[in-house]
């Protein structure tokens, strides 16, 4: 298993590693027993919340102990405010819900340090591939001790692109037809699950692009920092800057993504 230790590793990111890899260790353990429950009637609906709990429980406790005054924002258990408010942790400590649920390898933990408005620091740990990406401010992105950057492709009919569809039904509509318009452009669209993932690839140059709406901040935050740390460029889908805010993103490599954003915004 990823140590979580580095030569690039500030005492920040070290941190924030070792409480996403001690977090995984159980839901590796729970991932499977949740794919002997897909055979059962009961099914695994109600051990993957406690899953996610459990996993969030870790984190909370590991990085309270680490830095004791700062706050968090987590998925299941809202805004704790720390006696620091500069500081926040953004923590979603298991993004892929659904693809754990079905037994799909393909879920990670995801958690950024926020000070006062401004995204510092970014981990997103895979534990089934054992892959951590992990990025601080002007420091660069990493997977595990590997430098990131992001793909040099600069043609659209080139490039591969990943949306988010977990969408209310009545918006099936717009995404079709935004999909219908970017596809022909494009070499292919994908749909992973898995936001925090999604933005990971691009900041790896797996992917070259990726926009959703309607996701939490947990979602995206440490994402946003890897690709920027890797050469990228990220914001709003329309170009705007409050990204948290308004729910909206578009993360790519620096030369495609005012080509993205226009096909997009079309």
């Amino acid at each position: 298993m990823y140590s979580g230790s580095g030569a690039h590793r500030s005492a920040l990111l070290n941190v924030m590693c070792n409480a996403a890899i001690k977090a995984s260790r159980r839901l590796v353990r729970d991932f499977g027993e949740v794919e002997q429950l897909q055979v059962s009637t009961k099914g695994p609906g109600d051990f993957v919340s406690a899953a996610d709990h459990k996993a969030e429980k870790t984190l909370y406790e590991e990085l309270s102990r680490a830095r004791p005054t700062y706050g968090f924002l987590m998925e299941e258990s809202g805004r704790i405010q720390g006696q620091d408010d500069r500081f926040c942790w953004i923590i979603d400590p298991l993004d892929g819900t659904t693809n754990f649920l079905h037994g799909i390898p393909h879920f990670a933990i995801s958690i950024a340090l926020e000070k006062e408005g401004e995204l510092l620091a970014g981990v997103i740990y895979n534990p089934i591939l054992d892959e951590m990406y992990a990025a601080e401010k002007g420091a660069g992105a990493f997977l595990n001790n590997r430098r990131l950057r992001v793909s040099g492709r600069q043609k659209l009919n080139e490039v591969v692109l990943s949306t988010g569809l977990a969408i209310e039904p009545s918006e099936m509509a717009e995404i079709a037809k935004t999909l219908y318009h970017v596809r022909p452009q494009v070499a292919s669209v994908r749909s992973f699950g898995v936001t925090s993932l999604d933005l990971a690839y691009v900041a790896a140059g797996r992917l070259d692009g990726f926009w959703h709406t309607r996701f939490s901040p947990w979602d995206v935050a440490a994402g946003i920092v890897l690709v920027r740390e890797a050469g990228g460029n990220v914001s709003e889908i329309n170009g705007g800057k409050d990204i948290l805010k308004n729910l909206s993103i578009l993360a790519s490599t620096q030369h495609l993504h005012s080509l993205i954003s226009k096909i997009l915004t079309y």
